[in-house]
């Protein structure tokens, strides 16, 4: 095989491995635009019924939306192969952007826990959605404090799982807008329950998306050959 033929078989591939931090920057620019709207809106100081809890208390919302836009744009990149090799005996790009990734993901989570417990029900937030945040706001933490522990024991397989798992709860802010507009378009304005329901849908879709491609992961690693041991 000559040069221009490895050329050939590289290029699809070099092009395709960048499409899915593509496809979750591209979901990520609904909850960083609405997190930047939402400072802009802090920034102006002026109260309404809608942001009048932020203004009570903008210490957790200041927090949760630079973290979750680190998290989320930065985590993207995560899932690109190449930036998980170090070179030359340097730490990889992977390695040194999760020491970034793993305290900014606990802070979005942790004040995103915190403002639903503390703040005021939004109209259409309800008891069934403050608890499905709770329960996801949780597991975020637990999955992120997992992988950490993983990572510390060289567990780099466990380490990937549950780092994906906790991402995907995080971009799920995303995947909220494609399952609620069918919803709209087909049905019409969420009320309460619907609006519960299919945000906790988003949830579930993101964690079977993160599921789908770990079990894709260790099918390929289970396939691979074995390097035969040499005898002593």
């Amino acid at each position: 095989m000559n040069l221009a033929t490895i050329t050939r078989t590289r290029r699809p591939h070099s092009r395709t491995r960048w499409l899915v931090p593509a496809a979750l920057i591209l979901l990520s620019l609904v909850p960083v635009l609405a997190g930047s709207l939402r400072l802009a809106e802090l920034s102006g100081g002026q109260v309404t019924p809608g942001n009048a809890r932020f203004f009570d208390s903008p210490v957790p919302v200041l927090i949760h939306i630079p973290t979750v836009t680190v998290y989320l744009v930065l985590g993207a990149f995560q899932f690109v192969a190449p930036l998980r090799r170090g070179r030359h005996g340097r730490a990889s790009w992977h390695k040194i952007a999760g020491r970034i990734l793993a305290p900014t993901g606990l802070l979005a989570a942790l004040s995103g826990l915190w403002m639903a417990v503390f703040y005021d029900l939004p109209p259409l937030d309800g008891p069934l959605l403050l608890a499905l945040r709770l329960v996801f706001g949780s597991a975020m933490v637990a999955f992120i404090v997992l992988g950490f522990i993983a990572v510390r024991r060289r567990n780099y397989v466990r380490h990937s799982e549950w780092m994906s798992r906790a991402y995907a709860i995080g971009i799920a802010q995303g995947t909220i807008v494609v399952v609620t507009l069918p919803w709209i378009a087909l049905v019409g304005p969420v009320t309460e329950l619907s609006r519960a329901l299919l945000i906790g849908a988003s949830w579930l879709l993101s964690l079977a998306v993160a599921e789908y491609f770990i079990h894709r992961r260790a099918q390929a690693t289970a396939g691979k050959p074995r390097a035969a041991v040499q005898p002593a």
